[in-house]
């Protein structure tokens, strides 16, 4: 066999394409179907323990971020978007504090590759759910650029004087410490976003584009008015996500095992 006959046989064919598609869809489908019966499986249990009078924690909402793996390859148009938002980190940075963030033209600039940051984040978490195309780097790496397009910007803000440190550190700190208490918990469960986290990054971003705008004066009094409303449910679901902690820590199967041991090891 020569050289050209062999390349040709290893050559995909566009069946074979259509056919490695087909199945990564119904693998998707499949471990889908797998995480639905699992939370329906979550809660017909808590509502036997409810209705039996034991201790219960309420079933997780869905988060995006516990959607399966498809297994499909980390080379998508989803992760590129986010990996493009990263990228337009610096340049957001760059562009918000030239001339000391004093330059009209630069901070438009800043305002308009925030906001196709912002949009970006929006539309890869949709891609990667309606196509198929959920994977474990997409769902390491997203987060992570929204921690740092939101952290970019609210330093920025305060190093060019427009926004007090004080508001930067309480959202920060929040920031840092709910994902420091997410890892804490993991071996009991997944602590899921909720409503009210939606909502807190949905405020800050409106917050943060309107300080970014070199807008003074009566604008001002709008863009604290959404700032303050993002700190309120920043702080609020921050503590929200405590207790939500402290009851998963407490109610999870893994915690309730270890009290049955001990238990037993005091009746012996």
């Amino acid at each position: 066999m020569t050289g050209a006959e062999r390349r040709q046989r290893r050559a995909p064919t566009p069946d074979d394409a259509a056919r490695r598609r087909a199945h990564t869809r119904e693998e998707f489908e499949r471990r889908k179907a797998e995480a639905r019966d699992e939370f329906e499986r979550r809660r017909a249990e808590f509502e036997r323990r409810r209705a039996a009078g034991e201790p219960v924690i309420a079933p997780p909402m869905p988060d995006p971020a516990s959607a399966p793996s498809t297994g499909v390859s980390n080379w998508n148009i989803a992760n590129a978007l986010t990996m493009f938002r990263i990228v337009l980190v610096p340049v957001f940075g760059w562009l918000l504090l030239t001339h000391g963030g004093h330059d009209t033209g630069y901070r438009i600039g800043a305002v308009l590759v925030f906001a196709i940051a912002s949009i970006t984040d929006r539309i890869d978490g949709d891609l990667a759910r309606s196509r198929g195309l959920v994977t474990d780097f997409g769902k390491m790496m997203d987060p992570i650029a929204d921690k740092a397009l939101m952290g970019m910007a609210l330093i920025g803000l305060s190093i060019i004087g427009r926004l007090p440190w004080w508001v930067t550190g309480v959202i920060l700190v929040r920031e840092i410490g709910i994902t420091l208490l997410r890892l804490s918990v993991i071996k009991h469960g997944v602590l899921p976003a909720s409503r009210g986290g939606k909502l807190k990054t949905f405020l800050q971003a409106i917050a943060i584009g309107l300080f970014l705008l070199p807008i003074d004066g009566w604008f001002d009094v709008i863009a604290w008015v959404v700032m303050l409303a993002a700190l309120a449910v920043t702080v609020a679901t921050g503590v929200d996500y405590v207790f939500r902690a402290i009851r998963l820590r407490r109610n999870s199967e893994r915690s309730r095992q270890r009290r049955a041991r001990r238990a037993a090891r005091r009746r012996e």
